[in-house]
């Protein structure tokens, strides 16, 4: 089966399952279109029920053709930078191009780079934090799901390691956004008026990050 938009036909794949009760609808990274439905939905219905989904389906493969875009070439502080590979160097950074070594492992170059940035980030935020907190250990990984983890009882924070890629205001946001969680274990109204203390600009920050 396929959908086309803009004279573009894209794969729709139906993955049909006993325990699923509803039908859902998702746009993968590769921009197909991905149908969850019960065992026994009919690929008639299925059909009604993407045509009936047309605007709502543009609106998502044009959202992850954004996400896509952010995340081509290479990603540092905020800049995306073309890459040229070589051999006399392991990195080297010009204004529009990186000059990259091949056997340059980068998950470990992105780590080195974020150990101490993200320390900076959080000292610099928990030294100006509206309330008394306990201090956090900083744990760092990369996460599919999450920019960020707070363990209240552990008192640690967990940053996403993707957030070296980005603007530095996307990292001060969700280090806000953990420590709050020391105060407010939850996203209540209390938790959000805490983040919006020390970081007054968040709800614009938080809808920009939906197109990473």
């Amino acid at each position: 089966m396929y959908l086309v938009i803009d004279d573009i036909r894209y794969n729709v794949v139906i993955d049909k399952k006993r325990s699923t009760r509803n039908t859902y609808i998702r746009v993968k990274d590769d921009l197909t279109i991905y149908v969850t439905t019960n065992i026994f939905t009919r690929d008639k219905d299925i059909a009604k029920l993407l045509d009936e989904n047309y605007d709502s389906i543009c609106k998502m493969i044009k959202k992850q053709k954004v996400k896509n875009s952010n995340n081509e070439n290479f990603n540092y502080l905020g800049k995306n930078y073309e890459i040229i590979y070589v051999d006399y160097c392991d990195i080297s950074f010009g204004d529009e191009k990186v000059f990259l070594n091949k056997k340059l492992d980068i998950d470990k170059w992105y780590k080195k780079q974020a150990k101490f940035l993200f320390q900076e980030h959080l000292d610099m935020i928990y030294d100006n934090f509206s309330r008394k907190i306990p201090y956090p250990d900083l744990k760092i990984r990369k996460m599919t799901t999450r920019w960020g983890v707070c363990n209240t009882k552990l008192k640690t924070v967990t940053l996403n390691l993707e957030l070296i890629k980005r603007d530095t205001k996307y990292l001060d946001y969700v280090i806000a956004h953990e420590l709050s969680h020391l105060i407010y274990p939850n996203h209540s109204r209390d938790f959000w008026d805490l983040v919006g203390e020390n970081c007054p600009n968040y709800k614009v920050i938080r809808k920009e990050m939906k197109n990473f």
